[in-house]
């Protein structure tokens, strides 16, 4: 790069020069991550299905490893709230990990439900390491059928 008096640099356009660059940390990123995506979310945990009918909603939970009384559900107008924690496994004495994947702590995940609840109904049922959570809909909150009348 030639240098200008006082230090002042000569770019034909300083554009280019920003391009080039750009280009340059795309190439040392790809060479280290591959084809994979450079900027990844963690997934949240635990995942969450949740489907409903005009009757109520259905939450289901994938929560292996984590034992049911350490669970905690609370359903407050159209938020529930799912909580709780997933122990550590604990090596016996001269073990040590090779490879550890599977997180552990605590965990919360708070959803908007599509209606109103009855909370004093809601069931949940632990099965597999799957959580089931039904959830009625509340009387006040189902569609009503209006007939219509004659003159």
């Amino acid at each position: 790069m030639l240098r200008q008096p006082f230090g002042r640099q000569s770019f034909a356009n300083p554009w280019q020069e920003i391009e080039r660059v750009q280009r340059e940390m795309e190439g040392l990123f790809n060479s280290f991550y591959g084809s994979r995506p450079r900027f990844q979310t963690a997934p949240s945990y635990p995942a969450i299905n949740v489907w409903s009918n005009q009757d109520g909603a259905v939450l289901t939970a994938e929560l292996p490893g984590v034992n049911p009384e350490d669970i905690d559900i609370s359903v407050v107008g159209e938020t529930l709230t799912l909580t709780g924690i997933r122990q550590p496994e604990e090596l016996q004495e001269g073990e040590k990990y090779h490879r550890r994947e599977r997180g552990y702590g605590k965990f919360s995940r708070t959803f908007q439900l599509p209606f109103l609840v009855e909370a004093d109904k809601v069931d949940a049922v632990f099965e597999k390491g799957i959580l089931h959570i039904s959830l009625p809909r509340a009387e006040a909150d189902k569609p009503k059928k209006i007939s219509i009348k004659t003159a």
